[in-house]
């Protein structure tokens, strides 16, 4: 019974540095428009690229791209002490949801496009 807790336990860090290097598909969100972002169902993984334009309040920024604005919300650990502006392009990767004030995307994963 030990051998076999040890023979797992050696198998489960032999494939643990594997796994970090995984390069297939995620769940990270299909590449859309803000427009189709606010048609796409709640619920529904979206990534977006274009600009922060304003704080709105609290956690809750507008985001724009050439085909219009979505609220979106970012919590202040999903920053991690970034900065991030008007001027700067980003990609943002989240959650489409909605709320009283209509359809909204939670992020997850914000990072600036070079």
């Amino acid at each position: 019974m030990r051998s076999t807790a040890f023979a797992l336990a050696g198998l489960l860090l032999a494939l643990g540095p594997a796994s970090a290097q995984f390069t297939g598909p995620s769940v990270s969100g299909q590449g859309m428009s803000v427009a189709q972002a606010l048609e796409a169902r709640a619920g529904t993984y979206v990534t977006l690229t274009g600009s922060i334009v304003s704080h709105l309040r609290e956690e809750y920024y507008l985001f724009r791209d050439k085909s219009g604005e979505i609220l979106i919300e970012v919590s202040g650990q999903v920053w991690g002490g970034r900065q991030v502006g008007p001027e700067n392009t980003v990609r943002i990767m989240g959650e489409r949801d909605r709320s009283v004030a209509g359809p909204y995307v939670w992020v997850k994963t914000p990072s600036l496009v070079e």
